[in-house]
């Protein structure tokens, strides 16, 4: 494995183009200052894999609605039917997502991990920050698998012309003029900068935009507004299963508004079955000892080391790694032993000389178009650093 230390971009910096979380509560720097060098080789592969994964899991998400798989999949039922209605009209454009990734590095095969599909984050950090970096140190900023910027701002666009040709965007939009509204916490300045990130990427896509603090957005039977202005799109940061699960009234009002066509919510309600970790069984299932995935099923697995896992747990929290023999290796604790467990193979990840863990994460928006890493222990967890990389 392959690393390159580079002068780090200052904090004043940083916190200068809106990115404030740069520091741990440790006080040690969230972005590392070397980077992973990749060839264009495993670029290319990470590229090719990604996309091959997403088109698995647009199949298997329509075996997964035509089965009623919902339950196994640890989905709250007021949801059903949002994302029945999201996945039924092609308006409900993906915007992006992240697939994370083990391999790929020092001669490791790619294995899927899990799908960030519906709130990802890190896009900050793949989009700007790593690309800032190697221009900071004289580097070719271009030598990267990372045209995510360019490819959100295309994929915006597409939310209008719905499908490749984004020069049909002009004389649409022209005809229209339609605003997208952009949402999140108030309590998170991660989530609240990576929102303003995005708008201000559509903005340049040539939409209207505005952004409100979801607390102050109102949502009726005839839409979603901001002080009593309509929009008719929304972008919210803000996962569909804490909807589900702590707004059911809101829910059920987003379910109404989308199957009266009042608005179109980004990203939509069907991402919530990718984001759940129990969709790696049902990829198991329909695509049985593919070379991307890793065996993973509802109940333990026999004879294999495997990591137990949460169908929407966030940043490694209630996680085991448990041995052949059954005793556990690792565990963390967290708030999401509710929900329902999953049994994945363990794979091991690209380590570097210092015994540093590493996980890719590729962005995908329409196609796979940002790679970058994640360093730590055995279990990522929101202690781990982001790696930015370079191909050469």
């Amino acid at each position: 494995m392959k690393l390159e230390k580079l002068t780090p971009l200052t904090d004043e910096y940083l916190e200068s183009i809106g990115f404030v979380w740069h520091t741990d509560s440790d006080n040690s720097s969230y972005v590392s200052d070397e980077i992973v060098v990749i060839s264009e080789e495993e670029a290319n592969a990470y590229y090719e894999a990604t996309n091959e994964l997403y088109d698995m899991f647009a199949e298997a998400g329509q075996y997964v609605i035509d089965n009623d798989l919902f339950h196994e999949l640890n989905i709250p039922f007021n949801l059903v039917e949002v994302i029945k209605e999201s996945w039924e009209n092609e308006v409900h454009w993906h915007l992006y997502s992240r697939f994370d990734l083990a391999g790929g590095i020092d001669g490791q095969p790619i294995k899927l991990i899990e799908f960030n599909a519906d709130t990802p984050t890190s896009l900050f950090e793949t989009a700007i920050i790593q690309w800032a970096m190697l221009k900071k140190n004289g580097l070719d900023e271009a030598s990267q698998f990372n045209s995510l910027y360019e490819s959100l701002k295309d994929n915006f666009k597409r939310i209008i012309t719905l499908d490749t040709d984004i020069e049909k965007f002009e004389e649409y939009y022209s005809t229209l003029g339609w605003k997208i509204l952009f949402s999140s916490i108030s309590t998170s300045a991660e989530d609240i900068n990576t929102t303003k990130l995005l708008q201000h990427i559509a903005s340049e896509a040539g939409f209207n935009t505005d952004f409100e603090f979801i607390e102050n957005v109102q949502f009726n039977d005839e839409g979603i507004y901001k002080n009593d202005e309509a929009f008719e799109f929304w972008f919210k940061l803000i996962p569909w299963e804490n909807i589900g699960i702590e707004e059911s009234e809101l829910a059920l009002l987003l379910t109404q508004i989308i199957k009266d066509k009042k608005a179109i919510i980004f990203n939509p309600a069907y991402t919530l079955m990718f984001q759940s970790k129990g969709f790696m069984k049902i990829l198991w299932d329909l695509y049985p000892n593919h070379q991307l995935l890793l065996e993973t099923s509802f109940e333990p697995l026999v004879g294999k080391k495997q990591v137990e896992k949460r169908c929407f747990g966030r940043e490694g929290a209630n996680t085991k790694i448990i041995n052949i023999d059954g005793s556990i290796e690792l565990e963390t604790s967290g708030e999401y032993e509710g929900h329902k467990a999953i049994y994945q193979e363990f794979v091991e990840f690209p380590k570097d000389e210092k015994g540093n863990l590493y996980q890719a994460g590729v962005f995908y928006a329409y196609e796979a178009c940002g790679l970058g890493f994640r360093r730590g222990g055995k279990i990522l967890n929101n202690m781990s650093k982001f790696v930015g990389h370079m191909i050469k």
